[in-house]
């Protein structure tokens, strides 16, 4: 449980534009940057780590998926999210304000009652 512990103790919240800055500084590092930050190949990655999360549920329910793989599940959401944020960058948005715009069109939208 070392890596939710870590979560857990995190001080002081960043803002999506600063995770975007240290992703981006991360793959300048490694220089990764060039290399594979194309919006293709990020949807692809992303999709690859949102199936890496979904094979964490493969035949569990729930509950014994959460109870037995909670901190695999949370580095793959991590993933998922970086990924997802590598997209915006790699386009030129911010990954903030795309919530926030994505959030206001689906308040307007209409859902099918269940």
């Amino acid at each position: 449980m070392q890596f939710f512990s870590q979560i857990n103790s995190s001080k002081g919240a960043k803002t999506v534009r600063q995770l975007q800055d240290e992703i981006t500084a991360f793959l300048k590092e490694r220089d990764w940057l060039d290399q594979y930050n194309h919006p293709k190949d990020l949807a692809i990655s992303l999709s690859l780590e949102a199936a890496e999360l979904l094979e964490c549920f493969q035949w569990k329910t729930d509950e014994i998926a959460l109870k037995e793989n909670r901190e695999e599940l949370l580095k793959e959401v991590a993933d998922v999210i970086i990924y997802a944020l590598q997209i915006a960058e790699s386009m030129g948005a911010d990954g903030e304000e795309l919530v926030r715009m994505k959030l206001a069109e689906n308040r307007m939208r209409t859902w099918p009652k269940k």
